[in-house]
């Protein structure tokens, strides 16, 4: 078998696959959280199937596309939705930390910005964070946090695809929360040079 025929052949593997199983897991995440996550979980758990389509019990070497021409049979839902639940439930439960992460930074920037205020100093931590973003990631960051718009909201925003929107929005996250962290960590009137200014 040629590599050609090798990549055409789980190709069609996994589309037989898709066709028995989108409806149910699409089902079975409903039914789980809520629908506006519904859609980029079983985004995720099908790029992880795809991934991993050799490795799905009850997919046998003649399951594939449902052609006319393939001559393939669909993979039977009672072999392989048991294994693919496995893999939205994982789906779902990286989602749900990812969020959880999320509103923890969140809350974080919030109780920093109450303290400042009340402390009457200004905001120039968060500032100087949102400042060493690429224009585009503090876009992101903003249309996010500021006007509560998910992925698929900012993508439709800016342009981006809304996994495109993920990627920029977790690198985004994960830098501002390190830059606010080393911020607080240091010892007042005792800063570290980073070698590279924020301003």
């Amino acid at each position: 078998m040629t590599e050609e025929e090798s990549r055409q052949r789980r190709r069609a593997r996994f589309e037989g696959l898709a066709h028995v199983v989108v409806e149910p897991l699409y089902r079975y995440l409903l039914r789980r959280t809520s629908a506006d996550m519904v859609d980029d979980v079983l985004a995720e758990a099908m790029l992880v199937l795809w991934r991993r389509v050799d490795e799905v019990p009850g997919l046998g070497p003649t399951s594939g596309s449902l052609g006319p021409t393939s001559g393939s049979l669909p993979p039977d839902p009672d072999d392989v939705l048991p294994w693919c639940y496995g893999v939205a439930r994982g789906c779902l439960a990286n989602a749900r930390r990812a969020d959880g992460r999320r509103l923890r930074l969140v809350e974080r920037l919030v109780r920093t910005q109450e303290r400042q205020s009340a402390e009457g100093a200004d905001h120039s931590d968060l500032h100087t964070a949102l400042a060493a973003l690429g224009a585009l990631d503090r876009e992101v960051v903003r249309l996010w946090a500021w006007e509560g718009l998910a992925p698929r909201q900012i993508a439709e925003a800016t342009g981006l695809t809304s996994n495109a929107v993920s990627i920029r929005l977790h690198r985004a996250k994960k830098k501002l929360a390190e830059q606010l962290v080393r911020k607080h960590d240091e010892p007042s009137g005792h800063k570290r040079d980073e070698g590279r200014s924020g301003q």
